[in-house]
C-alpha cells in the first residue's frame, strides 16, 4: 500500500526506549535531556561515539575504573541511577519541543520522590533552562554548572555541562571541573567511603579522584557547597537572581 506523498516512514529506531538505570538506594541520580540515535539503537545511555560522558565519570573520579556505555547497568553499584528527562530518541535536541521537557519533569518528580536521591544532577544546562518556572524560580536564573538554588522532594539539584561532542559552549577542562565539582559533593554525603576499582556488589558513592581538570574550568564555576537549604516538598524554594543569558544550545546526550 502506497504511502500519502510527502509521508515518510519513521526510523526504526524512532520508537526505541531506553531502560532506566535505577534501584532502591541510589545518592545521586544522573538525568539525560533524551537519547541519541546511537543510544536508541544500542539500549544504552550516552552511547554516541564523540560523547564524553563516561571518559568524564572516570577522570573526574565519580567512577574507579574506565567504563563505557555498556556499563551503564552498574551504575546503581556505585549509588549512582540513570535516566532521560524526554523518552523519545533524536538526532539533535533542536527538535525537542517545549511540552515535551514539561510532560517530561512530571514523570521525572515521580522518580524522585520514589527514590530519593540526595543529588539529582542533570546533564545539561538546556534542561534547568526549560523548567525553571516549575523548578519554583521567580525569575529565570543565571544557570551555571554547579547546585542550583532549589531542591525537589528533598534532593538538590546539580547542573553538568551537556557532554556531547556537538557542545561547543565548554571546552573538555570546564567539563570535567564540573563532573569533579559533582564528585566533591557525593564525598561530602553522610556515610561515604572510597572503593577500590572492580567493586563486588552493591557499593557506597566512589570517593576517589584520579585527575584535576586543567585550564579555564575551575575559575568559572561555583564550589559545591554554595546551595540552598534543603526542603522536603515537591515545589522547591528559590531565591531571585539575574537573568540568564540566552545561548542556543544543539548538543544533544
Amino acid at each position: 500500500m502506497l504511502k500519502p506523498k510527502g509521508q515518510h516512514p519513521k526510523p526504526n529506531w524512532a520508537e526505541l526506549r531506553l531502560t532506566d538505570q535505577i534501584e532502591p538506594g541510589v545518592r545521586v541520580l544522573l538525568v539525560g535531556i533524551n537519547p541519541g540515535v546511537v543510544s536508541a539503537s544500542t539500549g544504552h545511555h550516552f552511547a554516541g561515539p564523540t560523547n564524553r560522558f563516561w571518559r568524564l565519570l572516570y577522570e573526574s573520579g565519580i567512577v574507579p575504573e574506565p567504563v563505557t556505555h555498556e556499563d551503564d547497568v552498574r551504575l546503581p553499584q556505585w549509588g549512582i541511577g540513570m535516566t532521560n528527562l524526554v523518552a523519545r530518541p533524536s538526532p539533535g535536541i533542536d527538535v525537542i519541543k517545549p511540552k515535551e521537557y514539561l510532560d517530561g519533569w512530571l514523570i521525572l518528580e515521580r522518580k524522585i520522590a520514589k527514590f530519593r536521591p540526595e543529588i539529582v544532577a542533570f546533564v545539561g544546562v538546556t534542561m534547568y533552562r526549560a523548567l525553571w518556572k516549575v523548578l519554583g524560580h521567580a525569575d529565570a536564573p543565571e544557570i551555571r554548572p554547579g547546585f542550583q538554588k532549589a531542591t525537589v522532594h528533598g534532593a538538590r539539584l546539580f547542573v553538568l555541562p551537556n557532554p556531547s561532542g556537538r557542545n561547543a559552549n565548554f571546552s573538555y577542562a570546564e567539563m570535567l571541573a564540573a563532573f569533579t565539582l559533582l564528585r566533591r559533593a557525593m564525598r561530602r554525603l553522610p556515610g561515604q567511603t572510597t572503593v577500590s576499582a572492580r567493586p563486588q556488589g552493591r557499593l557506597p558513592l566512589v570517593g576517589a579522584s584520579s585527575k584535576r581538570p586543567e585550564g579555564s574550568g575551575a575559575g568559572r564555576l561555583p564550589q559545591a557547597d554554595g546551595t540552598a537549604a534543603r526542603t522536603p516538598t515537591s515545589r522547591p524554594a528559590a531565591a531571585r537572581s539575574r537573568k540568564a543569558p540566552h545561548t542556543r544550545a544543539r548538543s544533544r546526550s
